[in-house]
């Protein structure tokens, strides 16, 4: 995973629609796009994420907690958490080539999930978040820097991330960061986007 601004789709927030958010993501570059619809029925999930999987040209589209989504729709990998299946059994569903990311809390979750083959990690939430109702309390880039230490495997910083705290998360050893309401909710989505990508050809520096 490249170092980036990882999106996640958010029908809530969207002003345009997830379709239109997720091709101007796609025309940016973002290389990841992770598809989250929460209390959704599984025949709108599947329709809505093969049409993302049509949009996605050059990026992954990560399907958020639905292994079946997943494989229905020809999804790139999933993104689960500690309540969402476990990551050996997604992985035996999901067979070795595609991606796995794990949202972890602390150090124990995070070595883990290693251990069980994630791909990349999700540390989640590093400030207070209103977007993840269920996001639990905020680690802070304290918790993002710990896990950098010893983990090899590409870290995601998600929750509460904004343009005046970004810089601080990239150089606490994020390898990218989501931060939702920032784009979703902007009358230029893609100039946000681009705002955040900024910062990581920077190092994170102003």
């Amino acid at each position: 995973m490249i170092k980036d601004y990882y999106f996640i789709t958010d029908a809530a927030l969207s002003r345009a629609g997830i379709m239109n958010d997720v091709s101007l993501a796609v025309k940016c570059g973002v290389g990841v796009i992770q598809y989250r619809a929460k209390n959704s029925s599984t025949r709108f999930l599947f329709e809505e994420a093969s049409q993302l999987r049509k949009i996605c040209h050059g990026a992954k589209l990560i399907i958020n907690d639905r292994i079946d989504i997943a494989l229905a729709a020809a999804a790139d990998g999933v993104h689960i958490g500690a309540d969402d299946m476990p990551v050996a059994s997604a992985r035996r569903l999901l067979g070795k080539d595609k991606i796995i990311g794990v949202t972890v809390h602390n150090e124990e979750e995070a070595r883990e999930a290693a251990r069980l083959g994630a791909d990349y990690l999700g540390i989640s939430p590093i400030f207070a978040t209103l977007t993840k109702k269920d996001a639990g309390r905020a680690c802070g880039t304290q918790m993002l820097r710990k896990i950098k230490s010893f983990s090899k495997l590409p870290l995601v910083a998600i929750g509460g991330i904004n343009f005046e705290n970004a810089r601080e998360v990239i150089s606490a050893g994020a390898d990218a960061l989501c931060a939702i309401s920032a784009v979703a909710a902007s009358s230029d989505p893609a100039g946000a986007i681009r705002q955040f990508q900024k910062l990581f050809q920077k190092g994170g520096r102003s």
